[in-house]
């Protein structure tokens, strides 16, 4: 492309007052997908022990069932990104919807225990489908001068998708008079809390219905008109359609396909960037993060915090999670990564240390289980500072490197890698969790903790700072 062409390219990039409403709509349709991510992930937090209690099972077993929903996840973000290349980012989305509401179906009205791990699969399947077409879309629709504050929408979309749930779930308990089996309408509250998934599914899909497809996949599947109208849509009739089309081409043509093969390299096998990216997305879960949203009703409830009380602590923690993730947004370029990323790794340890000092001194055993007043408040406060601290940082920091740290002709390849490790680390903890705390609670904190220090030297040696820096200069 010419440098006149670019510069006009550039001049048109920036969406006019009067477009920048529709692309806000745009982009909040499609993070709809990153809102039911969020709240699939997290309203199985209050259906656990009723689950338990109806089908009568141990802690390994229901954690399979809590945890089974990740494999699906696995799944649907190994295979979202090709479908989207195949039929488009609005029929996946569209796909994704209508497997959530399925699952949401199915998981209320179960049979039996194994074909609600099922629909919880299904679930996982559009969750993990979510997580891929979301971003990638919003980056594709989004105007390169508001690019990254859109981006930011599906990660706001996944914190507030499950605040809501959480928010859900306690007003459902409430409706049963605090019992999660009690019936509402001839069915137990907990099924009510899986099936209410089905109104924010619906809406997902209805709203795919009215957003435009990608302009980068009209122009791969020959579209070219179709995708100057939509690129008028979102950027402005000031827009030069001609040089925008021309600069995607030219950047399609000059992307690598990536293949597992380009990552090998280095003493340990894989280059070591991409170890580093490993590391990232590996540390961000073993500091237990999900346990807070997949268990904390129970975590509460298991050191003696009554039914209600351990549902509003849960919707807290969710507020809590939002706010801190706003933090991030704000701050995330304006300090930088690494030191972000830092100010997390310390809180979070302490936060951690703190909550495993207090979980030792429980006393009592089963319903009689309690904390002494003095440590359920430091509980208390440092499992809410814990999830400000994470969501401060690393909630935000590690996709904004992963997605940033790559070198150009690796990153596919690299970010499904990372990406699958932390679906793995994310299923070892929350499988871990229930077994763990039946054998010592504060000290399954106390690994917790110990992950959390560790990822302070990690950031310190090994990853790179990437503000400011353009992804061609990632090498």
């Amino acid at each position: 492309m010419t440098s006149t062409a670019t510069a006009q390219a550039s001049e048109g990039r920036k969406a006019q007052p009067d477009h920048l409403g529709h692309v806000i709509f745009i982009t909040a349709a499609a993070a709809m997908g990153g809102f039911l991510f969020g709240y699939d992930s997290a309203v199985i937090n209050g259906a656990v022990e009723a689950i338990r209690d109806r089908y009568e099972i141990g802690s390994a077993a229901l954690a399979q069932v809590i945890a089974v929903a990740l494999i699906g996840c696995a799944v649907g973000a190994a295979t979202a990104g090709r479908m989207a290349d195949r039929i488009g980012r609005i029929r996946v989305m569209q796909i994704a919807a209508a497997l959530f509401t399925v699952s949401a179906v199915g998981s209320a009205l179960p049979f039996s225990l194994w074909d609600l791990a099922m629909w919880r699969v299904l679930g996982g399947i559009g969750i993990g489908m979510a997580s891929v077409i979301g971003p990638a879309y919003i980056a594709e629709v989004a105007p390169p001068a508001y690019r990254g504050r859109l981006a930011s929408f599906q990660q706001a979309a996944i914190v507030i998708g499950i605040a809501i749930s959480q928010l859900v779930n306690w007003g459902i308990l409430n409706l049963a008079d605090g019992d999660q089996r009690g019936e509402i309408a001839g069915i137990e509250a907990w099924q009510w809390m899986l099936g209410v998934m089905v109104v924010p599914a619906a809406l997902y899909g209805l709203l795919s219905f009215a957003i435009p497809e990608s302009p980068r996949f009209l122009i791969s599947v020959g579209k070219t008109e179709r995708a100057k109208e939509v690129l008028a849509e979102v950027e402005g009739a000031g827009t030069d359609l001609d040089a925008r089309v021309a600069e995607i081409e030219q950047a399609m043509d000059s992307e690598q396909k990536s293949t597992f093969k380009d990552l090998m390299g280095g003493r340990a096998g894989l280059l070591p960037v991409v170890w580093i990216g490993i590391g990232l997305s590996v540390f961000q879960q073993l500091v237990g993060i999900n346990v807070a949203f997949y268990y904390s009703s129970t975590l509460w409830q298991s050191v003696g915090v009554d039914p209600s009380s351990s549902f509003f602590y849960s919707f807290t923690t969710s507020i809590i999670n939002i706010l801190g993730t706003v933090i991030a947004m704000i701050f995330v370029d304006r300090i930088g990564r690494k030191p972000l990323a830092l100010i997390g790794s310390v809180g979070m340890a302490v936060s951690l240390a703190l909550v495993a000092w207090a979980f030792s001194a429980k006393t009592g055993a089963g319903a009689d289980v309690v904390l002494p007043d003095t440590e359920g408040t430091v509980a208390l406060v440092a499992a809410h500072a814990f999830v400000l601290f994470f969501a401060l940082s690393w909630g935000v920091v590690v996709w904004v490197l992963l997605g940033e740290m790559f070198p150009n002709k690796i990153r596919a390849a690299a970010l499904g890698v990372a990406a699958s490790a932390q679906w793995v680390a994310n299923w070892a903890i929350t499988a871990s969790f229930p077994s763990l705390s039946e054998w010592n609670l504060s000290g399954t904190y106390v690994m917790y903790t110990v992950f959390a220090a560790l990822s302070v030297p990690f950031i310190l040696k090994w990853v790179p700072e990437t503000k400011g820096k353009a992804l061609e200069e990632m090498g």
